[in-house]
């Protein structure tokens, strides 16, 4: 059975269909690639993936169980995370919190506790303290553990995204443009962090990303969307030289 079964899943808002008929399976422990032009439905899909939208049609399951509509916080603990196409951080809060933020669906103690900071609350905090350093370090962020995370640059900010979002032990993680604005060698070496991850957490990956280098040099399968459906899936060499891709990216009949 595969991780994710997406079935004749759609959306459409009033007359537009946004998505229609999209078959996906994802395989644990592999990384995919969604791509397409802009509009294509690619961030629609992640959205229905994550109980942001509630499809219309279809159905999605998840290590066998049907999580369609079901709300974003549920889905994140049945073992879905994802990033953002645009970095949402808690920008005041220091690094390290914000990846103790994603290990709070984990650990858990009675509220009194937490009010009057008892030995239980303590431990609970320590061990929440030792994880998300643990993943710090992967990122090489754990320096700046307790600054803002405002005050890192960007190609950090997009790490400690994905930090938090492991910090939830996903099954899948999403990362919508993880390259986006980043340049060359900011590029490659999250390139090689995301094949870290993946191997390292045993994690499924998939992304959206518009820089085709990043994409043919990472992932494994692709599918690519063009006004929300699939028009081909394959291995980067299938989808790079398939004309129904080139056409919907170039233009042509």
């Amino acid at each position: 059975m595969a991780l994710l079964e997406v079935m004749n899943v759609g959306i459409a808002f009033g007359g537009l269909q946004a998505v229609a008929q999209l078959d996906m399976k994802i395989e644990k422990g592999h990384l995919y690639g969604l791509i397409g032009p802009n509009g294509a439905g690619k961030t629609t899909v992640f959205n229905m993936l994550t109980g942001v939208y509630r499809p219309t049609e279809g159905d999605i399951i998840l290590d066998g169980k049907n999580i369609t509509g079901k709300a974003p916080a549920k889905i994140n603990q049945a073992g879905i995370a994802r990033t953002f196409q645009n970095i949402r951080l808690f920008s005041q809060m220091t690094v390290l919190d914000n990846v103790k933020i994603g290990l709070h669906n984990q650990v858990k103690y009675p509220m009194w506790t937490g009010v009057f900071r008892l030995p239980g609350f303590k431990e609970k905090e320590q061990e929440m303290d030792y994880r998300a350093m643990k993943l710090l370090k992967i990122f090489d962020l754990d320096k700046e553990a307790n600054l803002p995370a405002s005050s890192l640059p960007y190609g950090k900010q997009r790490k400690l995204e994905i930090a938090r979002a492991l910090a939830t032990n996903p099954k899948l993680l999403l990362l919508d443009e993880p390259a986006a604005g980043m340049n060359p060698s900011e590029s490659e070496e999250l390139m090689n962090t995301i094949k870290f991850v993946q191997k390292e957490f045993d994690v499924a990956i998939l992304l959206i990303e518009h820089d085709m280098n990043f994409v043919m040099g990472i992932c494994e399968y692709i599918y690519v969307l063009d006004y929300g459906r699939v028009i081909a899936q394959g291995n980067g060499e299938s989808i790079r030289n398939n004309p129904k891709v080139i056409a919907a990216y170039l233009g042509g009949d």
